[in-house]
C-alpha cells in the first residue's frame, strides 16, 4: 500500500541504495567489447581495401585502430580484471570509443558510410551502466560528432576513378536516423537497466530484512544455549566457594569476601536457571501460533499512531489453523498494517477467516484508496506515491518486501479498492490451508 514512513523498522540503508556502487562498470567488460570492436574494424578495413580493392587511407585507419588496441593493453596491465570504474572514468573511456569510431568514419565517408549507425553503441552502453546525467553528456558529444561528420569527411571508398556523391537530403536523412537511434536505443536501454537495478536492490533488501527478522527470532535459542554452557563452570565456582567458606569461616579477614563470592555465584546460577526455564516454557508457544495470535502480533506495534485498529474474526469453519511463527510473515503483515495506518483517516480494519481449504487475512483502511492508474502495478519496487496528508511514504520498496516475504510463505497477495469509490484500500493475503499449516513444519 505504501512505502515505509518515519516509523518504519526497516533500516535506512535498505531504502537508499548507494548509487556509487550501483553505477560502477567492470573494466574487463569494456576491454572485451573494445577487442571485439578492434577485430570488426580491422576486418572491415581489410575487406574494403584489399578484397574489394577500394582506395582508402589504410595507414591512418589502422593507426586509429592501434590506438584502441594500445588503450586496451594499457588498461589490462594497469588494472586488475575485477576493477570497477568510477562513473566519470567510464564516461572518459566511452567518449574515447565514440571519438575513435568518429575518426574512422571521417576517413571513410562520414555519414555516407553504412557503419555510421554504430555511433549509437557507446551511448547505449552508457545508458545501461552510468547515471542519466553522464549518459546525456555522452549523447551530446556523440550527436555533435555525428553532426560534424555530416559536413566534414573524406570521400566514401568506392571504385577507382569514381567518387560516390550522396545528395544532401540523403545525408540529412542518415543524420536523423543515427540521432533517432541514439535517442531511442539509449532511453530503452536505460529503462530496462534501471528496472533491473531497482529489482536487484529490492530483492537484496528483502533478503536483509528476512535475515534480520530470523536473527531476532533466534536470540531465544542463543540465550538457552548460553545458559547451558555457563552452567558447568558456575557450578564449579560455587563448589569451590563453599569449600573456601568452610575452610576460612573462622578467619575474619576472608570470611565476608568468601561469603559474598558464594552468594553471587548462587545468584548467577539462579539467573541462568530462569533463562533456561523461560526458553523451554516459551519455545512451544513461540514456535507455533494460531492465526488470531499472528494477526494480533502483526498489528500490535502500530496502535500508537492515532488510528484505531479494529480486529474482526469472520465466521469460519473448523478448528483454527495453527502455523509456525514465521518472522517473514509477521514482518510482511505488519508492513501492510503500517501502510494502511499511514493512509487511513481514522480506522483500519483487519479481518481474518478460514475454512477447510483456505486461510485469509484482509487489511482495509478508510483512506482515499489506490489511484486507478497504479492499481495493477502495486508490488513493483519504487512505484509512485499515494496521496496522504500525513505520510511521506510511497507505493514502493516497503510493499515490495512485504509481498515478497508473504509470497515466499505460499500466500497470494492482492490489492483492490473498497466497493464504494473513495472509501479505502484493501490488501488481501490468502494461503491454502495446507500451505499455512506447512509453516509448522518448515523453518522460517
Amino acid at each position: 500500500m505504501a512505502q515505509q514512513s518515519h516509523k518504519s523498522s526497516m533500516p535506512q540503508e535498505l531504502r537508499t541504495p548507494d548509487s556509487a556502487t550501483v553505477y560502477q562498470l567492470r573494466l574487463n567488460t569494456l576491454i572485451r567489447l573494445r577487442w571485439l570492436a578492434i577485430v570488426g574494424q580491422s576486418a572491415a578495413v581489410v575487406a574494403v581495401a584489399f578484397w574489394m580493392g577500394f582506395p582508402m587511407p589504410v595507414g591512418p585507419c589502422f593507426a586509429l585502430i592501434a590506438c584502441s588496441a594500445w588503450l586496451n593493453l594499457f588498461l589490462s596491465f594497469r588494472f586488475a580484471a575485477t576493477h570497477r570504474l568510477e562513473p566519470v572514468a567510464a564516461l572518459g573511456i566511452l567518449s574515447f570509443d565514440a571519438l575513435q569510431l568518429g575518426g574512422l568514419l571521417f576517413l571513410t565517408g562520414g555519414l555516407t558510410n553504412p557503419f555510421s549507425v554504430l555511433m549509437a553503441v557507446p551511448v547505449v552502453i552508457s545508458a545501461t551502466s552510468l547515471p542519466r546525467n553522464l549518459t546525456s553528456l555522452l549523447g551530446i558529444i556523440v550527436v555533435g560528432a555525428v553532426t560534424l561528420l555530416a559536413f566534414f569527411h573524406l570521400p566514401l571508398p568506392w571504385y577507382p576513378g569514381t567518387e560516390l556523391v550522396m545528395p544532401l537530403i540523403f545525408i540529412a536523412g542518415v543524420w536523423m536516423a543515427v540521432v533517432a537511434s541514439i535517442a531511442f536505443t539509449s532511453i530503452y536501454a536505460y529503462r530496462v537497466a534501471e528496472e533491473a537495478r531497482l529489482l536487484a536492490n529490492a530483492l537484496a533488501a528483502t533478503e536483509l530484512v528476512l535475515q534480520r527478522e530470523q536473527h531476532l527470532s533466534a536470540l531465544d535459542g542463543l540465550a538457552a544455549a548460553a545458559a547451558h554452557e555457563l552452567g558447568t563452570p558456575l557450578a564449579t565456582i560455587a563448589l569451590v566457594a563453599k569449600e573456601m567458606e568452610r575452610a576460612l569461616e573462622n578467619d575474619p579477614r576472608f570470611k565476608e569476601d568468601v561469603s559474598l563470592l558464594r552468594s553471587q555465584s548462587e545468584r548467577c546460577r539462579e539467573i541462568l536457571r530462569t533463562l533456561t526455564n523461560l526458553s523451554s516454557e516459551g519455545e512451544a508457544h513461540l514456535a507455533r501460533m494460531p492465526l488470531t495470535s499472528l494477526v494480533e502480533e502483526a498489528a500490535a506495534p502500530h496502535r500508537e499512531f492515532g488510528i484505531e485498529i479494529l480486529l474482526e474474526a469472520s465466521e469460519s469453519e473448523g478448528p483454527e489453523p495453527v502455523g509456525r511463527r514465521n518472522p517473514g510473515v509477521i514482518y510482511g503483515l505488519g508492513n501492510l498494517v503500517e501502510n494502511a495506518v499511514d493512509f487511513a483517516r481514522s480506522a483500519v480494519v483487519i479481518r481474518w477467516q478460514w475454512d477447510e481449504d483456505t486461510v485469509s487475512i484482509t487489511v482495509t483502511d478508510d483512506g482515499t484508496g489506490f489511484p486507478a492508474e497504479v492499481l495493477d502495478r502495486i508490488g513493483e519496487p519504487y512505484l509512485t506515491h499515494r496521496d496522504s496528508a500525513r505520510s511521506g511514504g510511497g507505493l514502493g520498496l516497503g510493499l515490495f518486501i512485504a509481498k515478497s516475504l508473504l509470497d515466499r510463505s505460499g500466500a497470494s497477495v492482492s490489492f483492490t479498492n473498497a466497493a464504494e469509490p473513495g472509501k479505502g484500500a484493501v490488501a488481501r493475503v490468502e494461503w491454502s490451508r495446507e500451505a499455512f499449516l506447512a509453516e509448522s513444519a518448515t523453518p522460517a
